[in-house]
């Protein structure tokens, strides 16, 4: 992951970074950190942030360092249409390299109501019960 972000060209990013603060992490630190979190579906930078302390990957990435949650989150919300152009390059990548095919996926936000409530759940004693008396 390490390599492939250092391919790209963050210098949009960098020049509008102050580099100030008690822990100025590097945007390639921050941006590895996000897509490698991305890819199996971590999106929230607390996950992250933990991830930073107990994965092995996670914590190369981070080189030993732990950027907080607040970080991450405001690199990720100050640099968002950065971060569209450069994850729409790492997916291309990744086609390149077949590791992953592009196609739809479709949600349905129907909400159904379950039918399982207090009143018609029962207990396996209760349940017990109820099957010696008939």
């Amino acid at each position: 992951m390490r390599k492939v972000v250092s391919q790209f060209d963050l210098t949009e990013i960098t020049k509008q970074t102050r580099g100030s603060g008690s822990k100025a992490h590097h945007p390639e630190t921050l941006l590895s950190l996000l897509i490698y979190g991305y890819a199996p579906g971590v999106f929230s930078s607390r996950k992250i942030e933990r991830a930073s302390y107990n994965s092995i990957a996670f914590r190369y990435l981070a080189a030993n360092t732990h950027p907080d949650h607040d970080t991450l989150a405001t690199f990720r919300c100050r640099f968002l249409p950065q971060l569209e152009d450069l994850l729409v390059q790492v997916m291309m990548l990744a086609r390149e390299m077949k590791l992953f095919k592009l196609g739809r996926i479709s949600l349905d936000g129907t909400k159904i109501n379950a039918n399982a409530s207090k009143h018609k759940a029962l207990s396996y004693g209760h349940a017990e019960k109820v099957e010696n008396t008939t």
